[in-house]
């Protein structure tokens, strides 16, 4: 299993509980020794094996390294079982590009994670599930507040409208629309209100990191069936926003995002 933005706060509790209860976890961070120090903070906190995790490394705002981390992780797992797309940044104060050209909130919580999870399709889609589908998974760790966000097709990295607010719930819109994507059986969660990193964009006090990571975790149990699709508020299946369903939605979001990661892929 594959955890994205695994050096702290959920992510790093979603290794950690993935790990004690079995998995082989693969853990990300944005540099070589973030994540190596995640992966021996998960090998002394839940006992497990220094085999059983692997440290993988990719700073997102650079879509060349999201490429090269998937190309290492394919070279090494040919088969995942679970994604799980949990890294996010807040939303800086002044608008940002990243060395892509992309405003750096909508690169890092959505088209790092679109690239990620289309190049390594083969693995997750190597197993044979249920029905004889795909056996893998993806679990996009979203938030309420997409139901807040809009995505301005014709401006999508604001560039006439900036607000930190409105630029992070874009992304996690993003995210839960690209959940309704079929190649890859997938859901979206909002693992409630923690506190993390993120927290200043919710409010003041939040559930532990622990807490919000049990909700993803309960998602990545392959005996667990999902609904293709689906939004979770925790441990409900709730709808999402009127606008993160439908195909057309869905359709706009993946050419967007082929056509601003393509080069990359």
């Amino acid at each position: 299993m594959l955890v994205t933005g695994a050096t702290s706060g959920i992510g790093l509790e979603t290794a950690r509980l993935l790990a004690e209860r079995g998995s082989t976890v693969l853990l990300h961070g944005r540099t070589p020794g973030e994540a190596r120090a995640a992966a021996d903070r998960v090998t002394a906190t839940a006992g497990v094996p220094e085999h059983r995790l692997r440290a993988f490394h990719a700073d997102f705002s650079r879509l060349g390294e999201v490429a090269a981390m998937a190309r290492a992780v394919l070279a090494e797992h040919p088969r995942i079982d679970v994604l799980v797309n949990n890294a996010a940044v807040a939303a800086p104060e002044r608008r940002t590009l990243t060395a892509d050209g992309n405003e750096l909130t909508f690169q890092v919580n959505f088209l790092a994670h679109y690239l990620l999870t289309r190049l390594l399709e083969p693995a997750l889609t190597a197993g044979t599930g249920e029905a004889g589908g795909p056996g893998g998974r993806v679990v996009h760790v979203s938030s309420s507040l997409h139901r807040t966000g809009s995505i301005p097709w014709g401006d999508p990295q604001r560039a006439r409208r900036y607000s930190r607010l409105a630029a992070y719930a874009q992304s996690q819109l993003a995210l839960t629309v690209f959940a309704g994507d079929r190649r890859v059986p997938a859901v979206s969660v909002h693992p409630g209100i923690c506190a993390t990193r993120l927290l200043p964009l919710y409010a003041h006090r939040g559930a532990s990191p622990a807490e919000g990571a049990e909700h993803v975790v309960r998602l990545c149990d392959p005996a667990a069936g999902i609904a293709p699709g689906a939004y979770y508020d925790r441990d409900r299946r709730v709808e999402p926003a009127p606008g993160a369903a439908g195909e057309r939605a869905l359709r706009r979001l993946t050419g967007l995002a082929d056509a601003l990661v393509g080069h990359t892929a």
